[in-house]
């Protein structure tokens, strides 16, 4: 369940996280304390041993806070992983995004059920393509049929195009223009498939509703009440805040690691994935959001009404996706709504209980261009979730 920039398919890049147990095999101490330590601890170094080079946790819930690392926050040196260090959010952007807008819903400056085309008049056409028959709703439910931009941006997989293209920026208008190039998927509303260009396109209407761009919505609506003091959006600038982890892609099996902590401007600048941030920030967002703090009932409830996500798309079974979060069950019943994000080098997921009380957050530092790593990360962040979640129940 890599969410595309939080899941780029293989046609573009196999990204997953590296065998590197040469690293990897430094831990950090043991907590003392609770099981639930313990428990963290030992998923943050399971995960580590599939060969991430540094891997974060923080877990809150009613009892307390519960944080673990392992692995190492640079290759080079051999300094060990930050606690709360700053992150790459990626695709988590899309959930404050989503949020902005269903503000705007609940303040009846838009609705869920206008059409992209009542809104960006001509922006959405060519090649099949048609504003007037795609929601809101459809965008940020990923049920438009759209074209993902990301495929446009990085057409050759390699490190060659990383270097090449990684300081290079688009303007949103230019990246949905590339999409409108391509045939949609489906009719509006008749499937669903991740697309980035969704999340553009919301970011262009919350400016041409608002009068001003969705960075300062997010910051005056989200992270200022919050007090998100940690969180940021950046857009171009492409600098981590101190202390990071550094990021590291492995761009072809077998291949060397590549610091890539630089991120990839052409997808990471964006509405749909350009936002830094902390766990602790992380954490503390998702559970006012779970929690009804920063949405009125009826547009908390529409956030929260979901469709099935197909087997084939790479989430785990029984997921469903609402409106900038995904539902996935747990496996001691129930479930948890989250977002997860990831680019070049690194992976984001965060996750909360339904009713905001328990939220965890992990991040990975390194990615290799394995399929079976891939797997065997995907397994390894899932229990992580899964253990964290059910055992702070």
């Amino acid at each position: 369940m890599i969410f595309r920039r939080a899941f780029l398919s293989a046609a573009v890049l196999a990204l997953a996280v590296s065998s590197l147990p040469s690293v990897a095999a430094s831990a950090a101490p043991r907590p003392s304390g609770s099981g639930a330590a313990w428990s963290v601890q030992r998923d943050a170094d399971a995960l580590r041993d599939t060969g991430v080079t540094g891997v974060t946790v923080r877990l809150e819930t009613p009892r307390g806070t519960v944080t673990a690392r392992s692995g190492v926050g640079d290759l080079t040196t051999g300094r060990p992983v930050p606690m709360d260090g700053f992150l790459r959010l990626g695709s988590t952007t899309k959930t404050f995004v989503a949020t902005v807008m269903l503000q705007l819903v609940g303040e009846k400056r838009l609705s869920l059920d206008q059409s992209v085309e009542q809104v960006l008049p001509g922006v959405v056409s060519g090649a099949g393509n048609d504003g007037r028959t795609i929601t809101l709703r459809d965008l940020l439910q990923h049920t438009s049929g759209l074209s993902d931009y990301i495929y446009d941006v990085f057409p050759e997989p390699g490190a060659r195009t990383y270097f090449s293209n990684r300081w290079r920026a688009y303007e949103p208008e230019e990246l949905v223009d590339l999409a409108m190039r391509h045939a949609p998927a489906f009719p509006a509303g008749a499937g669903w498939e991740y697309a980035n260009t969704n999340y553009v396109l919301a970011g262009m209407i919350i400016e041409k509703v608002t009068g001003r761009t969705w960075e300062q919505q997010v910051r005056d609506r989200i992270l200022r009440p919050l007090g998100l003091r940690n969180t940021d959006t950046p857009g171009t600038r492409p600098f981590l805040p101190r202390p990071h982890s550094a990021n590291y892609q492995q761009f072809v099996p077998d291949g060397p690691m590549v610091d890539t902590t630089i991120p990839y401007r052409p997808f990471d600048s964006g509405a749909d994935g350009s936002m830094t941030g902390t766990a602790r920030d992380l954490n503390r967002f998702f559970a006012a959001l779970a929690g009804g703090r920063l949405l009125k009932p009826a547009e908390l409830a529409a956030l929260r009404t979901t469709v099935p996500v197909p087997r084939d798309s790479g989430h785990p079974e029984g997921t469903r996706d609402g409106l900038g979060l995904f539902f996935t069950p747990l496996s001691c019943g129930g479930g948890y709504l989250g977002h997860g994000g990831s680019g070049f080098g690194y992976v984001v997921r965060a996750a909360t209980s339904v009713d905001g009380r328990r939220a965890v957050t992990v991040s990975a530092h390194s990615r290799s261009a394995d399929p079976r790593t891939t797997a065997r990360q995907e397994d390894a962040l899932r229990d992580l979730i899964d253990h964290a979640l059910c055992r702070a129940a």
